[in-house]
């Protein structure tokens, strides 16, 4: 079967620039075919591999079959980076030779009815940055690789549902898809309005019954509740509501989970390293005191610096957020496969708790700096930690994380958290 066609976000450049940030900060797990071709490339000494490292690790868990790794340097480099940022197996080899993971990212391929869509990693700094050649002049390449991706049988699953027990067919799933990027497409509105907006009307939504309501007529509603949140929500307000204490310390858990780096399969499950996630667990629950430090990046630093301003976001990190967003929603990168079996609304409002979490995140590598005031970097820095964990890191796929989310959105604390964030 050939390839499906695939849809192109419409707002997204990239091309490597050679930082190996990937290199460092995830975990390339391969196939025995991959390990089989790596092995009889023959790697020693003498093509840069040292003698004493491994090329690859072995994972064994009662929950889940083996799985092999590529292994890391001490500096927690792939074994394959070299000291100019760049792949061995590329640069002896070419591209073809690199595990297929590697020749993926930051690219993810999601079933979009009878297409593809493609959507992007910003755990990459060039991605987040929007540097590089428009993707959609990218065809060619992607094209290439989503055949290597798509299985040979491919047959588009059941789109995810829209809300809990409540099933649309793929056309009316991707007018909701549709509905939700054109509600953040309106640049001269604030992105925090246009956020608030679009969790009030998909919350109609999710009370909605959908026997009857489908094709056009949907996509009429769509329309008048777009329309009705610009009445309900003509601006942001001056005084907002602060969150709740309890809702502060579900949101410093999730923020905790997801300033972690817990995807590169090097964490610390003895009894020691469980007992010390506990109680930097225990120190995210106070209001007071530090903030547990997790590297060089999140350090120890008063809890109450999350509640301070910071100043205006930087215009450059408004469109960096902005276009975050659209991507991951026209990728539907936010739910169903893509994102834990999310429901839409689900995921959109999961998704859309990441803003305040970049932004607390923000502040924290700011204030790990001695700094008052947030620069580009330091919210780019906190997207790239933030979307290498969302939707991948299994803490954040647990019941408990999930419930967390849907405990914050019951009571309206997600719509607080997303005002008091930015003030």
């Amino acid at each position: 079967m050939p390839t499906p066609p695939i849809q192109f976000p419409i707002l997204q450049n990239w091309s490597c620039h050679n930082c190996g940030g990937c290199c460092r900060q995830h975990a390339v797990y391969i196939t025995p075919e991959e390990r089989a071709r790596i092995e009889s490339q023959k790697w020693s000494p003498e093509s840069g591999i040292p003698a004493e490292q491994p090329l690859f690790l072995e994972e064994r868990s009662w929950l889940s079959k083996p799985k092999t790794r590529l292994a890391h340097q001490p500096d927690g480099a792939c074994v394959f980076l070299d000291d100019n940022g760049l792949c061995r197996i590329h640069g002896k080899f070419g591209e073809a030779a690199k595990p297929l993971a590697c020749r993926i990212y930051p690219y993810a391929f999601h079933p979009a009815g009878n297409k593809l869509t493609v959507s992007l990693r910003f755990s990459c700094p060039s991605v987040a940055d929007n540097l590089g050649k428009p993707v959609p002049l990218q065809q060619k390449d992607l094209r290439t690789l989503a055949g290597l991706v798509v299985p040979k049988n491919y047959q588009s699953p059941a789109p995810p549902k829209l809300a809990s027990g409540t099933q649309l067919n793929w056309d009316d799933t991707l007018l909701v898809i549709k509905a939700i990027d054109h509600s953040l497409a309106d640049e001269s509105v604030p992105l925090p309005l246009q956020l608030l907006r679009t969790l009030f009307w998909m919350d109609l939504i999710e009370q909605s019954k959908f026997t009857k309501i489908s094709g056009e007529r949907l996509a009429e509603l769509l329309v008048v509740l777009q329309e009705g949140s610009q009445i309900e929500l003509p601006e942001l307000p001056e005084n907002p509501p602060a969150p709740s204490s309890i809702a502060l310390v579900q949101f410093r858990l999730l923020a905790g989970q997801y300033a972690r780096k817990d995807t590169e399969g090097n964490i610390d499950t003895s009894f020691k390293g469980r007992t010390r996630q506990l109680q930097k667990a225990l120190q995210l629950t106070q209001s007071g005191g530090l903030l547990p430090e997790f590297d060089e990046t999140f350090k120890a630093v008063p809890a109450d610096s999350l509640n301070q301003s910071f100043g205006s976001l930087p215009a450059s990190s408004v469109e960096m957020l902005r276009r975050y967003y659209r991507v991951k929603i026209q990728g539907l990168h936010f739910c169903g496969v893509a994102c834990y079996g999310l429901p839409v609304v689900e995921g959109l409002q999961s998704l859309f708790l990441t803003f305040p979490i970049i932004l607390a995140l923000a502040k924290w590598i700011a204030a790990s700096d001695s700094r008052t005031e947030w620069k580009h970097e330091d919210l780019r820095e906190a997207l790239n930690r933030v979307d290498h964990q969302h939707g991948y890191s299994p803490a954040l796929g647990t019941w408990g994380a999930r419930r967390r989310v849907k405990n914050l959105v019951a009571v309206g604390e997600l719509q607080k958290l997303i005002l008091w964030s930015f003030q």
